[in-house]
């Protein structure tokens, strides 16, 4: 009897110079602009379903000459700070190579795990995008739909003190979403010394 194996998970994709790392498919939130509500875990070319939990020995084999990339990216359809053991993990074998650390979240790392994680990010992590997406918790619940009680007050903690560990930090907001001021936005993101992304409705990466 033929026995058809299932396709992999993509636990690596390439956008530009930058290597992308899925290690997650799990969120704290449910954004109704992102398009995993809507049935599509496609990126580009990559098919970002993920039915397990990935382990740091998974990803290490395929992180490839870090020489190549301009930087690696912890960014999939999940929240990859839920995956915190093997995030650091594979981030330390990064930085021990050389490499450069970026992790893209949802700014509610330290509501989920109960405690401040920034201290371990700081070691191994260069650059952190935290998505803002709302100038007002109605906004955010509207748009984000989180399943953490006061999880726009934790984001608004976690991006104040993300800049105190993590020396670059972008913050990005979409354009285009009700209700959402996108220069109030901007401005909560230069108020706590961070970068900011205009980011627009429908387009990734």
């Amino acid at each position: 009897m033929a026995h058809t194996s299932p396709t992999p998970d993509t636990l690596v994709y390439d956008i530009g110079d930058s290597r992308y790392l899925n290690i997650t498919g799990r969120c704290t939130l449910k954004c109704q602009f992102c398009p995993k509500q809507n049935g599509s875990m496609q990126v580009h070319d990559y098919n970002l379903s993920i039915k397990h939990t990935v382990k740091a020995e998974q990803i290490i084999p395929l992180l490839g000459d870090v020489s190549q990339f301009k930087e690696y990216v912890f960014c999939g359809y999940g929240e990859p700070t839920l995956n915190l053991a093997t995030l650091v993990a594979v981030a330390q074998v990064i930085k021990a190579r050389g490499g450069k650390v970026r992790v893209n979240t949802d700014g509610l790392g330290n509501l989920f795990h109960r405690r401040n994680i920034l201290p371990e990010l700081s070691e191994c992590v260069d650059s952190l995008s935290i998505s803002l997406n709302a100038d007002t918790e109605e906004a955010y619940n509207q748009h984000c739909h989180p399943r953490l009680a006061h999880s726009y007050p934790a984001l608004l903690d976690f991006i104040e003190q993300a800049p105190k560990f993590i020396k670059q930090v972008q913050i990005s907001a979409i354009d285009g979403l009700e209700n959402v001021n996108i220069e109030r936005c901007r401005q909560i993101a230069l108020d706590n010394g961070c970068q900011f992304k205009h980011r627009h409705l429908d387009i990734v990466g």
